[in-house]
């Protein structure tokens, strides 16, 4: 059940943040589920691998890095959705932040 709500708060902090970036589009409430599922999946699996190798120059960069690692995984997820589109690197990373505090905030009353 947990695993449901989490999939659905992803979703509309999706469609808040898509809502709310210019140069960003999401055809539709399906789409934003699809989104969700494939950052998830990009989240846990890709993530850790790039922040592993990306490591010296995170250090080097004192952890800014980690937003260019961020905005990557949402190209890619533009790259592999269809429907999910974003226009560069700034509309990118406006994204991420935005759907990271709409999510955190709406996690705080799942937990």
């Amino acid at each position: 059940m947990s695993l449901i709500i989490r999939l659905l708060i992803s979703t509309l902090a999706v469609l808040v943040a898509a809502n709310i970036v210019p140069g960003v589009q999401v055809d539709g409430t399906v789409t934003a589920v699809i989104v969700a599922v494939v950052l998830a999946f990009l989240n846990t699996f890709i993530r850790p691998v790039l922040q592993i190798l990306a490591l010296p120059i995170t250090i080097l960069t004192l952890g800014l890095f980690y937003f260019v690692i961020n905005v990557l995984m949402i190209f890619l997820a533009a790259y592999l959705v269809d429907g999910f589109a974003v226009d560069g690197f700034i509309a990118a990373l406006f994204f991420g932040l935005i759907m990271t505090v709409v999510s955190s905030v709406l996690g705080m009353f799942l937990d």
